[in-house]
């Protein structure tokens, strides 16, 4: 029985591990991210309010209002996205 309860503790401990990074990563000065599923998925961040976080699940919202929830064991990874730009990509010629 003793094992079991060692798993549960470890599994416990990593779900806490990646909660706690990501919500690290949240505070001072918000840079959009993508987190990195163990299937290769990323999901885009793009602002501190698109991102959803209890300490057994991991929600992002995209642009659109759908939701992706994922399993914080299953999140391997964060990469810097670059920031939106506002306005036109392209100025109107005058």
């Amino acid at each position: 029985m003793a094992y079991a309860l060692t798993d549960h503790w470890r599994a416990t401990m990593l779900l806490r591990m990646n909660v706690e990074l990501i919500r690290r990563r949240l505070s001072g000065g918000f840079k959009p991210f993508a987190l990195v599923t163990s299937s290769g998925d990323k999901f885009v961040v793009p602002h501190p309010e698109f991102i959803i976080l209890h300490p057994r699940t991991v929600v992002v919202m995209d642009k659109g209002g759908y939701a992706a929830v994922l399993d914080p064991l299953h999140i391997v990874g964060m990469q810097d996205c670059p920031a939106a730009e506002n306005g036109r990509p392209n100025p109107r010629p005058r």
